[in-house]
């Protein structure tokens, strides 16, 4: 009846919601519930930790918060009101973050392993992957190079941008730090734009007169 009052007579509201207008009236001055009150405090206290966390908690961890300061409130409590008042958090699986972009025209390169990601021996297989990390500040994408033997990270890289050079970077890391001799690298296919360049240069004398094997393994 409040938000329609402008468009039409409370009498009118009152008689076509069969309720009392006297009770309406007598609603809007009643002073609010300490329930109604509780749960404003509370409100505030969580719009100033989904402040702080620059808008990405949500009410999991909200609530944690809560409870590290001590207050002992309900989660789904906690859930009511952030839904109510539209406060949402910041989700890790947001729409639009792609991290390979496969070419459908590009012929797709040889599964040099055959899903075999097993090694006998250091610098024999090298996989790689590309993921994603959000921030409140936007997402930042690490590149990474394994070693299947030892499953030690040999190379890495994070920059806020999916150009080639993020995967170039860590190729040269891992090349740098272990000058394999004969090594066959895995990703999964697709690449990153101008990936073909980094095949170029790695022929170029990246491994000390060594060899490094390029092979792609099925889309996923």
């Amino acid at each position: 009846m409040s938000a329609n009052q402008a468009m039409f007579p409370i009498a009118t509201m009152a008689r076509v919601l069969g309720v009392s207008e006297a009770g309406y009236y007598a609603w809007r001055h009643r002073p609010p519930s300490a329930h109604a009150q509780a749960d404003a405090a509370l409100l505030k206290r969580v719009r100033t930790i989904h402040t702080g966390s620059h808008e990405t908690y949500g009410s999991p961890r909200v609530h944690a918060e809560l409870q590290a300061a001590g207050e002992q409130h309900g989660r789904k409590r906690v859930a009511r009101l952030m839904r109510a008042a539209g406060l949402v958090g910041a989700s890790r699986r947001r729409a639009g973050v792609t991290t390979t972009r496969r070419d459908k025209e590009a012929r797709p390169a040889p599964d040099l392993v055959d899903r075999d990601f097993t090694a006998t021996a250091p610098n024999q297989l090298w996989v790689a992957d590309i993921t994603f990390v959000p921030t409140a500040t936007g997402f930042l994408y690490l590149a990474v190079v394994l070693d299947a033997w030892s499953r030690k990270v040999v190379g890495w890289s994070m920059a806020n941008h999916l150009r080639a050079e993020l995967v170039l970077d860590a190729m040269e890391m891992a090349i740098g730090q272990r000058r394999p001799k004969d090594v066959i690298h895995h990703s999964d296919q697709g690449s990153q734009g101008g990936f073909n360049w980094s095949l170029q240069h790695g022929d170029g004398g990246w491994c000390d007169g060594g060899s490094a094997t390029f092979g792609s393994g099925l889309a996923g």
